[in-house]
């Protein structure tokens, strides 16, 4: 299966439109973002728990990134909020469930193979850093090998100078409504800009909070 499998193209999806897929395991489902690979792939998804459901314990050999949306995730190592970002390096396993239910932003097989940390944090208690431009915050989450996740925070109506991201950029949209000069991006849209992609990003009277990954393009996935 390959979906948004180009990774040289600017690929932009609402997921809120977007249909959910079953899993190999009743009450998880899946919408898809970009994906190469079949039931065992290199993966961004938005994933679903119901209530009580759980997923067979499993190991991850490149490794597992999670932002919990919504509800509660757990495995037998803990209980994750809303709001908690998850790393599991390469090679561990878990047994994830969810008792009330839950919603993911998950990265699969994506890890550089000498990241080695697990990481758990909440997002809702860690402080936010100054940005580089009034009205900006940075909460940074992970950084290696040149690749770095944070969450940013954007009051209304700021704006961000013109920039290049020469290893890539992707944004999930955390909260309200994120713009540059390609379009508006509401709550739930998740945006993959290529090597060496521009551009000029601001908000208006909404603000946002906005997932970002950069530099993570330089280490192309293999299409096969």
């Amino acid at each position: 299966m390959k979906i948004n499998a180009d990774f040289t193209k600017r690929a932009v999806i609402e997921t809120a439109g977007l249909d959910w897929n079953g899993s190999p395991v009743p009450g998880v489902e899946r919408k898809y973002l970009d994906r190469v690979g079949g039931e065992i792939a290199k993966a961004s998804s938005i994933v679903r728990y119901a209530p009580n459901s759980t997923f067979p314990k499993h190991s991850h050999a490149e490794g597992e990134e999670i932002l919990v949306l919504e509800g509660a995730f757990s495995d037998e190592h803990g209980v994750y909020p809303a709001g908690t970002y998850l790393r599991n390096p390469p090679h561990s396993a878990h047994s994830p469930f969810s008792l009330m239910g839950c919603t993911l932003f998950v990265k699969l097989r994506q890890f550089h193979p000498d990241d080695d940390s697990s990481l758990r944090i909440d997002t809702n208690t860690t402080p936010w850093l100054p940005g580089l431009v009034a009205g900006l915050s940075v909460m940074p989450l992970h950084h290696f090998d040149a690749v770095g996740t944070a969450l940013v925070r954007w009051e209304p109506n700021t704006i961000f100078n013109p920039h290049v991201h020469p290893g890539g950029e992707e944004i999930y949209v955390l909260e309200g409504v994120f713009h540059d000069e390609h379009g508006s991006y509401p709550k739930g849209t998740w945006i993959r800009s290529p090597r060496y992609s521009r551009h000029a990003p601001f908000t208006k009277s909404q603000g946002a909070v906005i997932y970002v990954k950069t530099g993570h393009l330089d280490h192309p996935l293999k299409l096969d």
